[in-house]
């Protein structure tokens, strides 16, 4: 079944509303710190934007390079499968990915991480993605590569500001979703192979 621009649009905002909100009330009534000093950080915004832009470039290059790989064909064909039959504009894209950005890292870097910890809170992320999946090899080995790159998310937060993991996630999601959706049909895979892979 393919999902329609007009649901993942809702998807998007409900992120953003959902899993921001819940993060902020976690953030403030669990850990009793305003939204102000969350965003705030522990090093110059310019700072935490140019390294969350210099990380998020890197990992979304080298996830490209990983789903780019013959054993990880089906895994590329499966998210293309996802993105290039909604024909999103450039600012559908921006939308999605500043969504996911904001009120992912809200909730997870900022409400779930000072109670679970780094690498806790990165392996349930990647799991709630379901990027690891034992009975698909090729998809967790994806898993894993994004379980590192959001552990150091959740250490750059921890020592620069979570404005560093929001701008890192979302250049991530911007480059890979311009990169899927760009890609050619031929790319596109039939989703029960990958899965019963």
């Amino acid at each position: 079944m393919i999902m329609s621009k007009r649901t993942l649009m809702i998807l998007a905002l409900g992120t953003l509303i959902g899993f921001g909100g819940a993060g902020f009330l976690i953030v403030f009534f669990v850990h009793n710190v305003s939204l102000r000093e969350l965003l705030v950080g522990y090093s110059p915004l310019y700072w935490q934007l140019t390294i969350g832009l210099v990380f998020g470039v890197i990992s979304a290059k080298a996830a490209w390079s990983i789903v780019e790989l013959p054993f990880l064909k089906d895994i590329k064909g499966l998210f293309s499968n996802i993105f290039q039959p909604l024909k999103l504009n450039k600012f559908e894209i921006v939308f999605v990915s500043l969504c996911a950005g904001i009120g992912e890292e809200l909730f997870f870097r900022g409400g779930i991480q000072p109670m679970l910890g780094v690498w806790t809170t990165a392996v349930l992320f990647v799991l709630l993605h379901g990027y690891i999946n034992p009975f698909n090899l090729p998809m967790t080995v994806y898993g894993l590569y994004m379980t590192v790159v959001i552990g150091v998310m959740g250490l750059m937060t921890i020592h620069l500001g979570i404005v560093t993991s929001i701008t890192a996630h979302f250049v991530i999601d911007l480059i890979l979703m311009i990169k899927l959706t760009e890609g050619n049909n031929e790319e596109m895979t039939n989703p029960e192979d990958v899965i019963s892979s």
